[in-house]
């Protein structure tokens, strides 16, 4: 599944939103936002390097982002210094480097312009070993200038403090002086001090935004990182097919319902380093037991039923798509992202088809007396 077919299912999905109550169309609209940063939005993360350490480009980015085994980092290019250098890592993704490490005055108005056109993600400050300690005032000032350019352009970008030498101790090293006194835009960015491994890169998802999170678990190890937007995924589209099967058109939603489903499933196997694939994702379904074909008609069949009892019968239908979309997610990532067995993939389903999905933009009351 590539983005054109993801585009079209959110396309077809904000179609249908027109159809729905408007007490519901900004709470789906909500749950759509992350998962169009997550996929359709997605880009490689963006770093910029300062300070003095004289440590090759690929040699960084190898100590950093690639896991072991992975092979060396490399570029297909070189556009020159002080500019956007686009380094692929591993076999599943890339990353944007922008190296500003002993820039004087007219490489900084380059680096500047640079910044406008592809706003940074993060910051790394890696300080010459000699000088861990006592980063110069004029490296200090050359990065106060570099995160403010960057903030000119969106939001301020996090920035970590990396060590090549031995952590000795909680002694403050200078970047850490300067965010106490007067360097203010350090003092806001500055997250923490890590030694230069890859310790630090399995910590980066966090700190990105959801359209550069995907590339970057997509290349680390992090299975904590691929969990938390596997889980996002399987929140956020539950929530809207539980919204979807609260409508009161029997059969109409099976098509959006089963193609949500299946495009949620191919997002996870996606972040777990697979490929997207509708195919695979049909595959997984079919063998966790809830079938896209006839066993899925039968039981969808069953919702519509229910729904010509007006009111409260559409409350539970929708309760129903949702709980039965959250247990396949729930399946899936158990299977993709911790390395299940299929059998331990079904038993989850099973155990999650118990799992209450609130509809969003429903009335409590509506909530409540479906639970009876």
């Amino acid at each position: 599944m590539n983005n054109s077919v993801f585009l079209h299912i959110v396309e077809r999905l904000e179609g249908f939103l027109g159809k729905l109550p408007e007490s519901m169309q900004k709470p789906i609209l909500n749950e759509l936002t992350p998962l169009k940063e997550l996929f359709l939005q997605q880009r490689a993360p963006r770093f910029v390097l300062a300070g003095s350490h004289p440590i090759p480009l690929l040699d960084f980015t190898a100590r950093i982002f690639a896991e072991e085994g992975a092979g060396e980092p490399s570029r297909e290019t070189l556009t020159g210094l002080f500019r956007w250098q686009s380094v692929t890592v591993g076999h599943h993704g890339s990353i944007e480097l922008l190296d500003a490490r002993g820039a004087d005055e007219a490489a900084l108005a380059l680096i500047r312009e640079q910044l406008k056109t592809q706003h940074a993600d993060l910051f790394f400050f890696l300080a010459a070993e000699r000088a861990a300690k006592v980063a110069t005032r004029k490296e200090i000032e050359r990065l106060e200038k570099l995160l403010d350019w960057n903030s000119e352009a969106g939001p301020r970008a996090n920035l970590i403090e990396l060590r090549a030498g031995e952590m000795e101790g909680m002694e403050p090293t200078a970047l850490q002086q300067a965010a106490t006194a007067d360097a203010t835009a350090i003092r806001a960015s500055l997250i923490g001090s890590y030694p230069l491994d890859a310790t630090v890169g399995r910590a980066l998802a966090a700190q990105l935004p959801n359209e550069a999170r995907v590339e970057m678990v997509r290349m680390g190890g992090d299975r904590a990182a691929r969990q938390e937007i596997a889980e996002m995924l399987v929140k956020s589209t539950s929530a809207i097919c539980a919204a979807i099967g609260a409508q009161p058109i029997p059969l109409a939603d099976l098509p959006v319902l089963t193609t949500l489903q299946l495009a949620m499933v191919s997002g996870i196997m996606y972040v777990s380093g697979r490929e997207r694939s509708m195919r695979a994702a049909t595959e997984f379904v079919g063998a966790l037991g809830a079938n896209v074909g006839l066993g899925m008609i039968l039981r969808e069949g069953t919702r519509a039923a229910l729904k010509f009892f007006p009111g409260w019968g559409n409350v539970v239908c929708g309760m129903v798509a949702g709980a039965g979309t959250f247990a396949i997610g729930r399946a899936a990532t158990v299977y993709f992202i911790e390395g299940a067995t299929l059998s331990d993939a079904r038993r989850t389903f099973l155990k999650s088809k118990k799992q209450r999905v609130p509809i969003p933009g429903a009335k409590a009351k509506e909530l409540r007396d479906a639970k009876r």
